[in-house]
């Protein structure tokens, strides 16, 4: 089968692999009939190469048609459509039963002290295949398969797999509810979510990026939008009478735009050995934390800051006199996505299409074109907020 494969930093290759198959009892094989481009995939591309290996299969945004299952398959059968979310989880354990299935600990990388493992997503989370591909083994397939409907397009199903349970609990986590404020700090697609969602449940949205295409896309839903600029916490302030947004979503994290020093220790370590680089990024890792920081300083005394973006500095400096002082809640996390599902499901079947799902994906390519994608996606070039993956 053909999959999109790590080869180095900055090179990612569509390329010839073994195909997918079932290996437990619990699996099933999906034909994968799209798969997406995640913000987090640019980590990926860009800094995270000591924790991968030469032919890893990336992507974490799948769906498609089930063509074979284990012999305890029960749930899901073959010819059912899902969407498969991009943790793995038992359904079952303390942590699942609890919601956070990111957590889950039946497959918690406990030799890695991270959390469950992800589809595509390096050593630290399994280096589990990932669906950007033509095929995908689905592990768990009755816990981790959900099964949707035949008759509306892939877009209104292939975003329960990440960003939109993610931009959902970036809302839920900041508390902020009817006819209260929100700010969301960047609008790539889970930025632009978090925006549609609040502005569905009533939320003053003001939304902040620096590129324009995204800042129309959001204004075209219903946000408040500001550049990146000097004045924005000014302008933002002003607008909620003097105190701040209730709650602000960070939907950047650790590529965020300005510390130039920290951007290029990120890159430099990225491309030592991996002996070197491997202990430099868990010990010693840095983020660039303008977003966080400018949250941290925007939101409201007594507000939230949820945390949305990927960060994984360990020496990252934090304010913790300013939050202390203004008595904030911070929330942070990777999403819990099968414990979003049973309420996010409905909104994208409802034919009105509220949150606008079929206007989130700006490029529509074959798998083929994945590399000069990921190029064009980091780059912000030709208009592209979110990439749609066709094997």
């Amino acid at each position: 089968m053909r999959a999109l494969t790590w080869h180095a930093t900055k090179d990612v290759r569509v390329v010839d692999v073994p195909d997918a198959t079932v290996a437990e009892p619990t699996d099933a094989v999906v034909r994968v009939t799209s798969t997406a481009i995640c913000g987090s995939d640019l980590h990926l591309y860009d800094l995270f190469g000591p924790f991968l290996h030469r032919g890893d299969i990336l992507g974490h945004e799948t769906m498609g048609v089930v063509e074979a299952v284990g012999s305890e398959v029960r749930r899901v059968a073959v010819g059912d459509r899902v969407v498969v979310p991009f943790v793995i989880s038992c359904g079952h354990c303390f942590m699942c039963a609890r919601g956070l299935t990111t957590q889950c600990e039946t497959t918690q990388n406990r030799d890695q002290g991270t959390g469950a493992q992800l589809y595509g997503y390096t050593e630290l989370y399994g280096s589990v295949p990932g669906g950007q591909a033509e095929y995908l083994r689905v592990r768990r397939a009755d816990a981790n398969a959900q099964v949707v409907g035949r008759d509306l397009p892939d877009e209104r199903y292939l975003f329960l797999s990440d960003i939109l349970p993610t931009a959902w609990q970036g809302l839920r986590y900041t508390g902020v509810v009817p006819g209260g404020t929100l700010t969301v700090l960047g609008l790539g697609p889970v930025g632009q979510l978090v925006s549609r969602i609040a502005r569905h449940h009533d939320v003053t949205v003001h939304a902040v990026d620096p590129v324009p295409e995204r800042r129309l896309m959001a204004e075209r839903h219903g946000a408040i939008v500001h550049d990146l600029d000097d004045d924005v916490a000014s302008v933002i302030r002003d607008a909620t009478e003097g105190r701040g947004p209730d709650g602000v979503v960070d939907a950047v994290g650790l590529e965020a735009h300005g510390n130039p020093a920290t951007a290029f220790a990120q890159a430099a370590v990225g491309v030592l050995p991996d002996g070197l680089a491997k202990p430099l990024m868990m010990n010693a890792g840095v983020d660039r934390l303008a977003a966080l920081d400018l949250a941290i300083d925007l939101v409201r005394r007594g507000g939230t800051v949820s945390v949305s973006g990927v960060y994984a500095g360990s020496l990252d400096p934090m304010p913790l006199m300013t939050v202390f002082d203004k008595q904030l809640t911070m929330r942070f996390g990777q999403c819990n996505v099968h414990h979003w599902l049973p309420e996010l499901l409905p909104l994208a079947e409802d034919p009105s299409d509220p949150l606008g799902l079929e206007d989130l994906a700006t490029h529509r390519v074959p798998l083929e074109q994945a590399p000069e994608m990921y190029e064009k996606f980091r780059d912000k070039e030709d208009g592209c907020i979110k990439v749609i993956l066709k094997p």
